[in-house]
Protein backbone atom coordinates (compact mmCIF):
# COMPACT_ATOMS: atom_id res chain seq x y z
CA UNK A 1 0.00 0.00 0.00
CA UNK A 2 1.05 3.47 -0.68
CA UNK A 3 0.84 6.26 2.07
CA UNK A 4 -0.92 9.94 1.87
CA UNK A 5 0.98 12.94 1.22
CA UNK A 6 -0.06 13.63 4.85
CA UNK A 7 1.61 10.82 6.54
CA UNK A 8 4.78 11.02 4.40
CA UNK A 9 4.81 14.91 5.83
CA UNK A 10 4.63 13.32 9.10
CA UNK A 11 7.65 11.10 8.52
CA UNK A 12 9.56 14.08 7.07
CA UNK A 13 9.07 16.01 9.65
CA UNK A 14 10.40 13.78 12.46
CA UNK A 15 13.39 12.66 10.30
CA UNK A 16 14.53 16.15 10.91
CA UNK A 17 13.23 16.31 13.96
CA UNK A 18 15.42 13.91 15.74
CA UNK A 19 19.32 15.15 14.18
CA UNK A 20 17.48 18.49 15.23
CA UNK A 21 16.96 18.11 18.82
CA UNK A 22 20.10 15.99 19.23
CA UNK A 23 21.93 18.99 18.09
CA UNK A 24 19.82 21.55 20.65
CA UNK A 25 20.23 18.51 23.26
CA UNK A 26 24.16 19.02 22.41
CA UNK A 27 24.91 22.16 22.50
CA UNK A 28 22.76 23.01 26.10
CA UNK A 29 24.90 19.97 27.53
CA UNK A 30 28.20 21.82 26.39
CA UNK A 31 27.18 25.43 27.09
CA UNK A 32 26.36 23.38 30.83
CA UNK A 33 29.83 21.63 31.18
CA UNK A 34 31.24 24.97 29.79
CA UNK A 35 29.74 27.40 32.82
CA UNK A 36 30.33 24.55 35.25
CA UNK A 37 34.39 24.23 34.56
CA UNK A 38 35.08 27.06 36.24
CA UNK A 39 33.88 25.24 39.23
CA UNK A 40 34.85 21.93 38.75
CA UNK A 41 36.99 19.87 40.59
CA UNK A 42 40.46 20.05 39.06
CA UNK A 43 41.51 16.48 38.76
CA UNK A 44 38.66 16.02 36.15
CA UNK A 45 38.24 19.34 34.09
CA UNK A 46 39.87 17.07 31.20
CA UNK A 47 37.29 14.23 31.44
CA UNK A 48 34.70 17.56 30.98
CA UNK A 49 36.49 19.02 28.39
CA UNK A 50 36.37 15.59 27.04
CA UNK A 51 32.66 15.16 27.46
CA UNK A 52 32.21 18.84 25.43
CA UNK A 53 34.21 17.36 22.50
CA UNK A 54 32.76 14.46 22.26
CA UNK A 55 28.68 16.10 22.82
CA UNK A 56 30.53 18.60 19.22
CA UNK A 57 30.87 15.58 17.29
CA UNK A 58 27.78 14.05 18.08
CA UNK A 59 26.48 17.94 17.14
CA UNK A 60 28.05 18.01 13.73
CA UNK A 61 26.87 14.04 13.31
CA UNK A 62 23.26 15.08 13.86
CA UNK A 63 24.27 18.52 11.38
CA UNK A 64 24.98 16.12 8.67
CA UNK A 65 21.93 13.57 9.11
CA UNK A 66 19.55 17.21 9.34
CA UNK A 67 21.09 18.27 5.66
CA UNK A 68 20.25 14.66 4.63
CA UNK A 69 16.74 15.72 5.45
CA UNK A 70 16.32 19.15 3.15
CA UNK A 71 15.27 21.34 6.20
CA UNK A 72 14.59 24.80 5.25
CA UNK A 73 16.96 27.37 5.02
CA UNK A 74 15.88 29.45 8.15
CA UNK A 75 16.65 25.82 10.20
CA UNK A 76 19.82 25.39 8.34
CA UNK A 77 20.46 28.96 9.59
CA UNK A 78 19.25 27.93 13.26
CA UNK A 79 21.70 24.39 13.27
CA UNK A 80 24.97 26.53 11.67
CA UNK A 81 24.87 28.92 14.55
CA UNK A 82 24.38 26.26 17.08
CA UNK A 83 27.75 24.87 15.71
CA UNK A 84 29.57 28.37 15.62
CA UNK A 85 28.70 28.30 19.24
CA UNK A 86 30.01 24.97 19.45
CA UNK A 87 32.86 25.35 17.87
CA UNK A 88 33.51 28.73 19.91
CA UNK A 89 33.87 26.48 23.05
CA UNK A 90 35.75 24.08 21.20
CA UNK A 91 38.37 26.53 20.02
CA UNK A 92 38.62 28.39 23.35
CA UNK A 93 39.36 25.02 25.08
CA UNK A 94 41.83 24.07 22.79
CA UNK A 95 43.55 27.53 23.07
CA UNK A 96 42.42 28.06 19.30
CA UNK A 97 40.78 31.29 20.05
CA UNK A 98 43.71 33.13 19.70
CA UNK A 99 44.32 35.97 16.77
CA UNK A 100 48.36 35.80 17.87
CA UNK A 101 48.67 33.72 14.66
Amino acid sequence: TSMSSEEKTAIEARALAVPVSLMELCHEYILSIESFLPHCNPNITSDAKVGIHLLAGAARSAYQTALVNSPPDDEKTKLRGLLKDIKKVEDELLGLDDDDE
